[in-house]
């Protein structure tokens, strides 16, 4: 339905031209009304007003003031004018300002809605065309994010290619000097409200009236702007680093010249953008400010490997002594970034992925804190990657040794086989079994695979399996009752498992065995 307001001093015009409008077209139009142009001015602030027929000779505003005030607004309403003046000065106001139509009192029926029907239809044009531009916009804005993606993320483009992508899809102003921002959003334990923030600083950007300006976001899920101005990236950073809703952060390269140089300057951002690791807060880091850090620095790989080492042997205070100087953070902010990725890759190298690789990933939150802290940049601060990976060392040294005990205990093994050799005609899992030896459950399960050279279930199923052949030669019980004997709940799950393994039923089973007796 379209939103109408009609404006005139006289109440009974705007009823009458509402009864009018309804009765030729029910149900199309909601009606708005107002006694003067201040009056209707308001209206139009509030509301999404389409069409507007107006009066000219009002109280406090008139009808020419009102469409000159209603000029300068991006989604002006299509204006009708009712007057009972044919006066040409009106007429050239009327012209200037757009008006629709100039329709005179008393109003004729058939002109009123001839003029309705035409303005129906251009609303519906204009309406389509405007869809058809913003997809085309769309698409247009979607293929060049593709083409920076590309340029971005592909090693092996060459200079030529990026300048030849880049400037098919308008980014030719670069070549006049330009700068990357790469922005990480945290949000504060809020939803996500990447949207709002999306068009918050488009918002910003189109403010930027002297500047060339883009934003897109990259594969890794950060936000990147383009600009031709320094002043651009660093307003938006002062206008997005105030909400507490969210921990706004970017990094900012050098100016460069050149579009084909979009790389270098992705790169100098990402590794500004790296440094957030080791400051808090909202902000801007500019690449100029880190580029000259302390690159003169040997990784402590000794002391990592004496912690690996350490894992599970009783040694837990020398060993957070050793972590605690490797990631000393005086030492960390004194030398570039490179450093602490250096400590990271390490860490991750000779100690998780060594651990997890010997003695595996039995524990799900020894695998959630092992991806964690895998990346750094999974963190938004150097003290929450600290604690993960101190968190995942406490929990590997307390499942090494664990692990180890076990190794150098056969007796607890010992029990637990003999556990299953006394209960395995009963319903019996594992954890009943590490229960009885009191050992954690993924502790059991890897040192019982290791003892045995089997998991648990091969081993009980192989022990049901050989007492059920046992049976069958030597007793005359039925195979259901066989079944019953050796644990399982059905002879169904008996049978399958008995011909997967022997190739053949249990009753053929028995059959083979008599006839070999026989002989």
């Amino acid at each position: 339905m379209r939103k109408l307001l009609i404006v005139d001093d006289e109440k009974n015009i705007r009823l009458g031209l509402k009864s009018m409008i309804d009765r030729q077209f029910s149900g199309q139009y909601v009606f708005y009304f107002a006694s003067d142009g201040e009056e209707a001015l308001n209206i139009v602030e509030n509301e999404a007003i389409e069409m507007l027929i107006t009066d000219i000779r009002m109280p406090v505003m008139d009808g020419i003031s009102l469409i000159n005030q209603l000029q300068d607004r991006e989604n002006k309403p299509a204006i009708i004018i009712l007057s009972g003046y044919d006066e040409f000065q009106y007429a050239k106001e009327a012209i200037r300002c757009e008006v629709k139509e100039y329709l005179l009192k008393p109003i004729v029926r058939d002109e009123l809605f001839q003029v309705l029907n035409r303005l129906e239809t251009e609303l519906t044009q204009k309406k389509a065309i405007q869809e058809q531009l913003v997809r085309s916009q769309l698409m247009k804005e979607e293929y060049a994010e593709g083409q920076l993606n590309y340029v971005l993320m592909n090693d092996q483009v060459t200079s030529d290619e990026i300048r030849e992508r880049l400037l098919k899809v308008g980014l030719d102003w670069m070549d006049q000097g330009f700068y990357v921002g790469l922005i990480k959003i945290s949000e504060n334990g809020q939803p996500d409200q990447r949207i709002h923030m999306g068009s918050k600083m488009d918002c910003l950007l189109r403010c930027a009236c002297d500047a060339h300006c883009t934003r897109f976001d990259d594969k890794n899920g950060k936000v990147v702007m383009l600009s031709s101005q320094l002043e651009v990236l660093e307003h938006v950073t002062s206008q997005m680093s105030h909400d507490h809703f969210y921990t706004f952060r970017i990094g900012i390269s050098e100016r460069l010249e050149r579009v084909e140089y979009i790389r270098e300057g992705y790169a100098q951002a990402g590794k500004a953008l790296n440094y957030f690791m080791v400051q808090h807060g909202s902000g801007a880091i500019h690449y100029h400010a880190v580029q000259m850090k302390n690159a003169d620095y040997e990784l402590p790989l000794d002391e990592v490997r004496k912690i690996a080492n350490m894992l599970g042997t009783g040694r837990d205070a020398e060993m957070m002594r050793l972590l605690v100087y490797v990631l000393d953070m005086k030492r960390i902010a004194h030398y570039e970034i490179g450093y602490l990725e250096g400590i990271s890759h390490a860490l991750n190298e000779l100690v998780f992925d060594k651990v997890c690789h010997v003695y595996g990933e039995e524990s799900i939150e020894i695998l959630r804190l092992y991806k964690l802290v895998g990346n750094i940049y999974n963190f938004d601060h150097y003290q929450d990657y600290y604690h993960n990976v101190k968190s995942l060392l406490q929990r590997l040294n307390d499942y090494v040794g664990q692990v180890r005990s076990v190794h150098n205990g056969r007796k607890e093994m010992q029990r637990a086989l003999q556990y299953i050799q006394d209960h395995y005609d009963q319903d019996l899992n594992m954890a009943m079994v590490s229960n009885y030896v009191s050992l954690n459950y993924s502790y059991f399960s890897q040192a019982f695979k290791e003892y045995t050279g089997e998991s648990f279930v091969g081993y009980l199923r192989k022990l049901r399996m050989a007492k059920g052949k046992e049976l069958l030669e030597t007793t005359d019980f039925k195979v259901y009752e066989v079944s019953a004997k050796v644990g399982f709940e059905n002879v169904k799950h008996f049978t399958r498992v008995f011909r997967e393994m022997e190739g053949i039923s249990p009753l053929e089973y028995r059959t083979q065995r008599e006839l070999l007796h026989r002989k």
